[in-house]
């Protein structure tokens, strides 16, 4: 009963903080359409977002908040004043990358991200396409993807991805639990992940437009 009041309180300061929070969306597409679309859909959502033409863009981006953050860090440490690198709306909470771009793809973007050695390998990964090719989607969702939506996008898909927004969103709670409170780390970690699994066990059920798990068999 204690665990499940705890888990109940959980649930409702991790919704209150999302209420307050305006996530920060990385929109990848080689297409100046695509971009203004995706831009307008995840503006409608309240969403911070940051738009950009490649693969290599993107890891451009990543890597000079990754500076950033390190530099604001350093500050933080002589100044108790100084933001953070979250308080100022740095921090990436998702990647939206379509599939089929020129130079990188956005499965070698995945990869990248993805990578044992990335510092972004916790943040959440969205590939979009407007080809149904079940091998793609298998071999996105194995590299980490956490969904693989069809082209066009409705504003309904991306409010969908809200469960995954919170991902972000827990993961940062834990990096800043763990390193206030070591001795309590392993009840944080549980506790979070029980809120991820309710979360989306309380999501709307995946629309029709995207790829239904059969649909992932290699034919």
């Amino acid at each position: 009963m204690h665990i499940q009041m705890e888990l109940q309180s959980d649930v409702a300061d991790t919704q209150q903080q999302m209420e307050q929070q305006h996530f920060h969306v990385l929109a990848v597409d080689d297409s100046p359409f695509e971009r203004k679309l995706l831009e307008r859909l995840l503006r409608e959502c309240s969403c911070k977002v940051t738009c950009v033409e490649s693969g290599d863009k993107a890891l451009e981006y990543l890597n000079q908040l990754d500076t950033h953050q390190s530099n604001s860090a350093d500050s933080t440490a002589s100044s108790s004043s100084s933001q953070s690198p979250q308080q100022e709306g740095l921090k990436v909470n998702l990647i939206i990358t379509d599939y089929s771009m020129p130079g990188m793809s956005g499965y070698d973007l995945l990869k990248t991200v993805k990578g044992s050695s990335s510092s972004w390998k916790d943040v959440p990964v969205v590939v979009i396409s407007s080809e149904n090719v079940p091998s793609r989607i298998s071999m996105c969702l194995q590299e980490g993807a956490e969904e693989f939506l069809l082209k066009p996008l409705k504003l309904s898909d991306l409010k969908n991805l809200q469960p995954h927004l919170l991902k972000s969103l827990v993961h940062s709670n834990e990096d800043t639990n763990c390193s206030t409170d070591t001795g309590n780390s392993d009840n944080v970690v549980k506790m979070n992940n029980n809120v991820i699994s309710k979360r989306i066990a309380m999501s709307p059920e995946p629309s029709e437009r995207r790829p239904k798990p059969k649909e992932l068999a290699v034919v």
